[in-house]
Protein backbone atom coordinates (compact mmCIF):
# COMPACT_ATOMS: atom_id res chain seq x y z
CA UNK A 1 0.00 0.00 0.00
CA UNK A 2 1.26 3.26 -0.96
CA UNK A 3 1.94 6.29 1.37
CA UNK A 4 -0.40 8.64 -0.03
CA UNK A 5 -3.43 5.79 0.11
CA UNK A 6 -2.37 4.74 4.17
CA UNK A 7 -2.34 9.06 4.39
CA UNK A 8 -5.78 8.73 2.41
CA UNK A 9 -7.17 6.10 4.64
CA UNK A 10 -6.00 8.11 7.88
CA UNK A 11 -7.63 11.37 6.23
CA UNK A 12 -11.10 8.52 6.04
CA UNK A 13 -10.94 7.92 9.56
CA UNK A 14 -10.75 11.09 10.63
CA UNK A 15 -13.58 11.98 8.76
CA UNK A 16 -16.26 9.09 9.72
CA UNK A 17 -15.54 9.37 13.14
CA UNK A 18 -16.27 13.25 13.14
CA UNK A 19 -19.28 12.35 11.69
CA UNK A 20 -19.77 9.56 14.34
CA UNK A 21 -21.18 12.70 16.73
CA UNK A 22 -22.75 15.29 13.90
CA UNK A 23 -26.35 14.72 14.46
CA UNK A 24 -25.48 13.89 18.43
CA UNK A 25 -25.96 16.95 19.98
CA UNK A 26 -29.78 17.74 17.79
CA UNK A 27 -30.86 14.58 18.85
CA UNK A 28 -29.76 15.40 22.56
CA UNK A 29 -31.91 18.52 22.22
CA UNK A 30 -34.88 17.16 21.33
CA UNK A 31 -34.89 14.69 23.94
CA UNK A 32 -34.20 17.42 26.33
CA UNK A 33 -36.69 19.56 25.48
CA UNK A 34 -39.76 17.04 23.85
CA UNK A 35 -40.47 19.17 21.44
CA UNK A 36 -39.84 19.59 17.52
CA UNK A 37 -41.41 22.59 16.65
CA UNK A 38 -38.93 24.50 15.34
CA UNK A 39 -37.74 21.87 13.18
CA UNK A 40 -38.10 21.58 9.62
CA UNK A 41 -39.19 18.36 8.26
CA UNK A 42 -38.78 19.00 4.73
CA UNK A 43 -34.97 19.99 5.58
CA UNK A 44 -35.03 16.37 7.05
CA UNK A 45 -36.55 14.20 4.07
CA UNK A 46 -34.31 16.51 1.75
CA UNK A 47 -31.56 15.11 3.55
CA UNK A 48 -32.59 11.81 4.37
CA UNK A 49 -33.14 11.56 0.35
CA UNK A 50 -29.60 12.86 -0.27
CA UNK A 51 -27.95 10.72 2.11
CA UNK A 52 -29.55 7.80 0.70
CA UNK A 53 -28.78 8.26 -2.86
CA UNK A 54 -25.05 9.08 -1.83
CA UNK A 55 -25.32 5.55 -0.40
CA UNK A 56 -26.27 3.71 -2.96
CA UNK A 57 -24.40 5.45 -5.36
CA UNK A 58 -20.86 4.63 -4.06
CA UNK A 59 -22.00 1.46 -2.73
CA UNK A 60 -23.49 -0.03 -6.08
CA UNK A 61 -20.75 1.54 -7.96
CA UNK A 62 -18.29 -0.89 -5.82
CA UNK A 63 -15.89 1.89 -3.99
CA UNK A 64 -13.67 1.85 -0.99
CA UNK A 65 -16.09 1.75 1.70
CA UNK A 66 -14.21 3.78 3.95
CA UNK A 67 -14.27 6.64 1.34
CA UNK A 68 -17.82 6.59 1.95
CA UNK A 69 -18.86 5.24 5.42
CA UNK A 70 -19.92 8.77 6.93
CA UNK A 71 -22.90 8.34 4.47
CA UNK A 72 -24.78 5.29 5.98
CA UNK A 73 -23.46 6.44 9.79
CA UNK A 74 -25.10 10.02 9.23
CA UNK A 75 -28.08 7.95 8.19
CA UNK A 76 -28.75 6.21 11.42
CA UNK A 77 -28.99 9.33 13.23
CA UNK A 78 -30.81 10.81 10.52
CA UNK A 79 -33.82 7.68 11.14
CA UNK A 80 -33.41 9.06 14.87
CA UNK A 81 -34.21 12.24 14.01
CA UNK A 82 -37.07 12.15 11.86
CA UNK A 83 -38.64 9.67 14.80
CA UNK A 84 -38.02 12.12 17.03
CA UNK A 85 -39.47 14.71 15.28
CA UNK A 86 -42.50 12.61 14.44
CA UNK A 87 -42.86 11.82 17.16
CA UNK A 88 -43.15 15.09 19.38
CA UNK A 89 -45.24 16.94 16.37
CA UNK A 90 -47.38 13.83 17.54
CA UNK A 91 -47.50 12.75 13.47
CA UNK A 92 -46.57 9.26 13.87
CA UNK A 93 -49.69 6.97 12.68
CA UNK A 94 -50.78 4.67 10.05
CA UNK A 95 -49.49 7.37 7.10
CA UNK A 96 -45.59 7.73 8.60
CA UNK A 97 -45.43 3.98 8.55
CA UNK A 98 -46.89 3.77 5.47
CA UNK A 99 -44.27 6.01 3.47
CA UNK A 100 -41.80 4.60 5.97
CA UNK A 101 -42.04 1.15 4.18
CA UNK A 102 -41.99 2.79 0.79
CA UNK A 103 -39.03 4.30 1.24
CA UNK A 104 -37.12 1.32 2.48
CA UNK A 105 -38.24 -0.60 0.13
CA UNK A 106 -36.80 1.77 -2.11
CA UNK A 107 -33.94 2.63 -0.64
CA UNK A 108 -33.58 -1.95 -0.74
CA UNK A 109 -33.89 -1.26 -4.94
CA UNK A 110 -31.36 1.03 -4.85
CA UNK A 111 -28.83 -0.99 -2.79
CA UNK A 112 -29.39 -4.80 -4.04
CA UNK A 113 -28.84 -3.19 -7.55
CA UNK A 114 -32.97 -3.87 -8.37
CA UNK A 115 -32.87 -0.35 -10.45
CA UNK A 116 -30.79 0.05 -12.93
CA UNK A 117 -26.97 1.63 -11.94
CA UNK A 118 -28.08 4.50 -14.35
CA UNK A 119 -30.77 5.86 -12.55
CA UNK A 120 -28.32 6.12 -9.27
CA UNK A 121 -26.26 7.68 -12.00
CA UNK A 122 -28.79 10.17 -12.74
CA UNK A 123 -29.87 11.18 -8.88
CA UNK A 124 -26.56 11.50 -7.89
CA UNK A 125 -26.01 15.03 -9.36
CA UNK A 126 -29.24 16.35 -7.50
CA UNK A 127 -27.65 15.85 -4.26
CA UNK A 128 -25.28 18.79 -4.89
CA UNK A 129 -28.22 21.62 -5.51
CA UNK A 130 -29.81 19.80 -2.57
CA UNK A 131 -26.92 20.47 -0.20
CA UNK A 132 -25.69 23.46 -1.87
CA UNK A 133 -29.08 25.29 -1.20
CA UNK A 134 -29.14 25.09 2.21
CA UNK A 135 -25.82 26.13 2.30
CA UNK A 136 -26.39 29.08 0.64
CA UNK A 137 -29.71 30.21 2.61
CA UNK A 138 -27.49 30.11 5.64
CA UNK A 139 -24.85 32.05 3.92
CA UNK A 140 -27.31 34.99 2.31
CA UNK A 141 -29.33 35.07 6.24
CA UNK A 142 -26.11 35.79 7.75
CA UNK A 143 -25.28 38.31 4.98
CA UNK A 144 -28.44 40.15 5.25
CA UNK A 145 -29.01 40.46 8.84
CA UNK A 146 -24.72 41.11 9.37
CA UNK A 147 -24.72 39.20 12.43
CA UNK A 148 -24.05 35.67 13.02
CA UNK A 149 -24.09 35.41 16.58
CA UNK A 150 -26.39 32.36 16.30
CA UNK A 151 -23.95 30.18 14.18
CA UNK A 152 -21.31 28.30 15.19
CA UNK A 153 -17.81 29.08 13.01
CA UNK A 154 -16.59 25.48 14.36
CA UNK A 155 -19.42 23.64 12.92
CA UNK A 156 -19.00 24.85 9.63
CA UNK A 157 -14.88 24.09 10.12
CA UNK A 158 -15.47 20.90 10.73
CA UNK A 159 -18.17 20.56 7.82
CA UNK A 160 -15.22 22.47 5.67
CA UNK A 161 -12.90 20.23 6.53
CA UNK A 162 -14.54 16.73 6.11
CA UNK A 163 -15.33 17.66 2.64
CA UNK A 164 -12.33 18.62 1.94
CA UNK A 165 -11.02 15.43 3.40
CA UNK A 166 -13.13 13.59 1.08
CA UNK A 167 -11.71 15.65 -2.16
CA UNK A 168 -8.49 14.09 -1.35
CA UNK A 169 -9.58 10.09 -0.81
CA UNK A 170 -12.20 10.32 -3.22
CA UNK A 171 -9.36 11.22 -5.91
CA UNK A 172 -6.67 8.66 -4.23
CA UNK A 173 -9.58 5.90 -4.28
CA UNK A 174 -11.39 6.49 -7.30
CA UNK A 175 -11.50 9.97 -8.74
CA UNK A 176 -15.17 9.70 -9.49
CA UNK A 177 -15.70 13.27 -11.06
CA UNK A 178 -19.12 13.59 -9.87
CA UNK A 179 -18.20 13.35 -6.30
CA UNK A 180 -15.37 15.53 -6.27
CA UNK A 181 -17.85 18.33 -7.60
CA UNK A 182 -20.10 17.39 -5.11
CA UNK A 183 -17.27 18.23 -1.99
CA UNK A 184 -15.27 20.85 -3.55
CA UNK A 185 -18.62 22.79 -3.84
CA UNK A 186 -19.18 21.76 -0.20
CA UNK A 187 -16.25 22.95 0.94
CA UNK A 188 -16.18 26.34 -0.64
CA UNK A 189 -19.66 27.04 0.46
CA UNK A 190 -19.33 26.00 4.18
CA UNK A 191 -16.06 27.85 4.30
CA UNK A 192 -18.13 30.93 3.20
CA UNK A 193 -20.46 30.41 5.99
CA UNK A 194 -17.55 29.69 8.76
CA UNK A 195 -15.35 32.58 7.41
CA UNK A 196 -19.14 35.13 7.56
CA UNK A 197 -19.64 34.00 10.62
CA UNK A 198 -16.13 34.58 12.15
CA UNK A 199 -16.08 37.74 10.49
CA UNK A 200 -19.68 39.38 11.90
CA UNK A 201 -18.83 37.77 15.14
CA UNK A 202 -15.74 40.21 15.76
CA UNK A 203 -17.85 43.39 14.72
CA UNK A 204 -20.70 42.82 17.39
CA UNK A 205 -24.07 45.48 15.89
CA UNK A 206 -23.75 48.46 16.61
CA UNK A 207 -26.04 50.01 18.80
CA UNK A 208 -28.45 52.49 17.24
Amino acid sequence: MSLLQQFADLLSLITIGMCFILKIPQILKLVSVKSADEMSMVGLLLELTSYTVMTSYNYTNGYSLLSYLEYPIILVQEYILIFLVLKYLSKINMWSFLYAMIYFTLSSCLLLGIVPKVILTLLAPMCTPISASSKIVQLLAILRAKNAESVSPLTWFISAFTNLTRVFTIWIDSADILLLGNFIISVLLSSSIMFSALYYRSRPLKQD
